[in-house]
């Protein structure tokens, strides 16, 4: 019945050929069940060594406080909120992959939303450690919690952004957990069912008594769609509640409305562009090119360019604004950024994140494995450049020049930040070690109506027309797993 619904005419989402359910198991748990390859070593060993860096920094910060970073009387934001926010961003193109695609019912989805959920909570959790990292006194960092009386006085600030992210990103982040876990359930007691021993008994405890009933896949379904329908809110909810912890303030160059949509398409630009650093290299690694294909590849950079438009529109719109404002110490803050001493961030974010991206408009850059996956990590470094220029070139230069002053990181700064991108990375490898990096229950669900070999079956039965034939295979030769010269038959 689904191969009815199915265009010949739709690029396949799987590729290869004799694509059975058995291959599709072995194939994405062969990094499961076998010891890890030389590859995985080399960068498990670098993203450890960023991790014991950030082990080092964030332990110098607990013993010095924060005066043992490049903070001063006027710059009292810097590489940390800058870092946090960064983060923050980069987690919601898990959410989006996972709960907006499905309610849409975009099956492309099928092959990344795994990678992308276990990013997002990643994200989330390297964003948390430098909200904690910055209070200075993290053994009270319970208090940002409405705590009952008995603790002592309420010192929660319900008026204040800071609280409103708290509860935002915990939100985020419990409710992201729940999909992703959720969703592992069927492809936990797969691996069950294939181990022996001691494996199979932690196997049997993680998947919750999976039988793969008829009522189980119903509540798994139902389930899977109650949580899509709280977590789309949440895509949009998240950054706009962290934009707030700027626009609401005084600071000329903060104090807009623009932030809130600005700040969205940002999150969502500068994560798809980290799921497309990761997967590039996942699926090279670990053999996935048949399930995270081309199709794959070039729809995730059609999402980058047309957001990072949106965010070109948006920087556009805020010179605008600032220029009609009259507001000269508004004006003065967009002038400071341009041409002031910190005039290279600046330029730098223009580059990476307006300019670079327009380039995906060309079908041979998008679909070119090397240059997608460099331009996915010149996106993110223009995020975080334009993190850093919207907190850092507001603060250094504000209403009154005597208190004017420039910030310079520190060892400790950067080896928080460097190490952060090691804890990201140290569990996202452990990750593909131990839980199947490519939903195999839901992958397995477009053999039969959206992969190659279902479409040449098609052909091959002589029930297509030879000009749908044509343009089916003409739109193969950008795909990197398939043979050509199966079709010359």
């Amino acid at each position: 019945m689904a191969s009815h619904h199915e265009s010949i005419l739709r690029e396949p989402l799987i590729t290869g050929k004799d694509i059975t359910y058995r291959r599709i198991s072995d194939e994405v748990l062969l990094p499961v069940e076998n010891k890890p390859n030389k590859a995985w070593w080399i960068g498990f060993t670098v993203a450890v060594a960023g991790a014991l860096l950030w082990v080092v920094s964030i332990s110098y910060t607990f013993w010095y406080g924060i005066g043992a970073w490049g903070l001063n009387k006027t710059v009292g934001w810097a590489w940390d909120i800058t870092g946090f926010v960064w983060w923050v961003g980069i987690g919601h193109a898990g959410t989006l992959i996972s709960a907006v695609l499905l309610l849409f019912r975009q099956n492309w989805r099928n092959s990344i939303n795994r990678s992308a959920e276990a990013m997002t909570i990643f994200a989330v959790i390297c964003a948390a450690t430098y909200i904690i990292a910055h209070m200075g006194r993290p053994w009270l960092a319970h208090f940002v919690f409405p705590l009952p009386n008995q603790f002592g006085s309420l010192w929660v600030n319900f008026n204040s952004p800071l609280i409103w992210d708290v509860f935002a990103i915990s939100t985020y982040f419990s409710v992201s957990l729940l999909f992703w876990y959720i969703g592992l359930l069927p492809d936990i007691a797969t691996i069950r069912d294939r181990a022996t021993g001691l494996k199979r008994r932690i196997y049997s405890i993680l998947s919750f008594g999976w039988t793969g009933s008829v009522k189980t896949w119903q509540r798994f379904e139902a389930v899977c769609l109650i949580l899509s329908g709280l977590s789309t809110p949440l895509v949009l909810s998240v950054h706009t509640i962290v934009s707030f912890d700027f626009a609401t303030s005084v600071i000329p160059g903060w104090h807009t409305t623009i932030f809130p949509p600005y700040f969205v398409a940002g999150a969502i630009f500068s994560g798809f562009a980290m799921v497309q650093t990761l997967l590039l290299i996942t699926r090279k690694v670990l053999g996935l090119e048949n399930y995270i294909t081309m199709f794959h590849i070039e729809s995730m950079n059609k999402i980058i360019v047309l957001t990072g438009s949106i965010v070109g529109v948006a920087y556009l719109t805020e010179l605008f604004i600032a220029w009609y404002s009259g507001v000269e110490y508004e004006q003065y803050a967009f002038l400071n950024r341009i041409s002031g001493p910190y005039a290279w961030a600046y330029w730098c974010m223009m580059t990476c994140n307006v300019i670079t991206p327009q380039l995906f408009w060309f079908s041979k850059i998008r679909t070119n494995i090397a240059v997608s996956w460099v331009l996915s990590i010149v996106v993110n470094i223009g995020m975080w450049f334009e993190r850093f220029v919207i907190i850092v070139t507001s603060l250094h230069r504000d209403y009154i020049p005597s208190s004017w002053a420039m910030f310079y990181p520190t060892w400790v700064d950067i080896g928080l930040f460097i190490g952060s991108i090691g804890v990201f990375f140290t569990l996202f490898l452990l990750f593909i070690r131990v839980l199947p990096s490519v939903a195999m229950a839901e992958v397995k669900l477009l053999v039969k109506s959206s992969s190659e070999q279902s479409k040449k079956a098609l052909i091959e039965k002589g029930v297509l027309k030879p000009e749908e034939v044509e343009y089916y295979k003409e739109s193969l030769t950008k795909f990197d797993s398939v043979n050509q010269a199966d079709y010359a038959k």
